[in-house]
């Protein structure tokens, strides 16, 4: 099929950063048989793309203009909705989500049920990262703050009423020591830590203070030294605990 035949999908709700282009396009010439495994899906009558919009641009930029019909393959079967349908279902393992897309343009389904948490998307900059109905939560993507200019104090930027509460049931049970030390040290995870407030007090902290803030992973400035520090494999720790895939950078 000539390349030029197919159209991209402007609306397509995701995207991938160029770093992950420059791989997808190395798998592609380097594992070309990945694309017969995972053809190209398009509207047999528009030529737009459903599945495989990242590829198609790949394909593009690689100077390729004709590819084997085995890397392609028409959704006749499928209704207009499936269609749409399978637009949110084939991308959500890669890339990162336009949000602002994905709710302008799918908005119809019900992109909770699909497996997505999409955020409020007129709040840039959200005001807390604690819920008071469930302060834990399986986000584990880094949030964003702007600096307001004021310092927040220490007992802002964490919140340690449920770990004491624990404490305090594990010192009255009829346990051994040991068994209280444990308990103890395991009741930690559930000091609740403010991000926001966290963020604003690094601002006004010396770069001691800050260093140490960032080896903790408290605050992520240099996310190649998060990496080395172990955080990127905590968040992938994390996610298998919740049975959930760590994002690839294919797509």
């Amino acid at each position: 099929m000539k390349v030029s035949q197919l159209k991209l999908n402007k609306k397509n709700p995701r995207k991938i950063s160029p770093q992950q282009m420059e791989k997808l396009k190395t798998s592609i010439q380097k594992f070309p048989k990945m694309m017969s495994l995972r053809p190209i899906v398009y509207d047999p009558d528009t030529m737009q793309v459903l599945g495989g919009n990242q590829r198609l641009i790949a394909i593009k930029e690689l100077g390729m203009k004709e590819i084997p019909d085995t890397w392609v393959k028409s959704a006749d079967e499928l209704t207009e909705e499936e269609k749409r349908e399978f637009i949110i279902r084939d991308n959500i393992q890669a890339g990162d989500w336009d949000f602002e897309m994905l709710s302008a343009e799918f908005g119809e389904f019900d992109l909770d049920e699909l497996g997505l948490d999409v955020p409020e998307i007129e709040e840039t900059v959200p005001d807390t990262v604690i819920d008071d109905e469930n302060p834990y939560t399986k986000l584990v993507a880094s949030p964003i703050y702007e600096i307001t200019g004021e310092k927040p104090a220490i007992s802002e930027l964490y919140d340690d009423s449920k770990y004491k509460s624990l404490l305090a049931e594990i010192e009255k049970a009829n346990i051994t020591q040991a068994e209280k030390d444990f308990l103890s040290i395991a009741a930690q995870r559930h000091i609740v830590f403010r991000y926001d407030k966290i963020a604003e007090f690094y601002a006004h902290s010396t770069q001691e203070t800050q260093q140490l803030m960032e080896n903790s992973a408290l605050v992520i400035i240099d996310f190649q030294k998060a990496i080395e520090l172990g955080y990127v494999k905590l968040v992938k720790d994390i996610a298998a605990q919740y049975g959930e895939t760590y994002p690839n950078e294919d797509a």
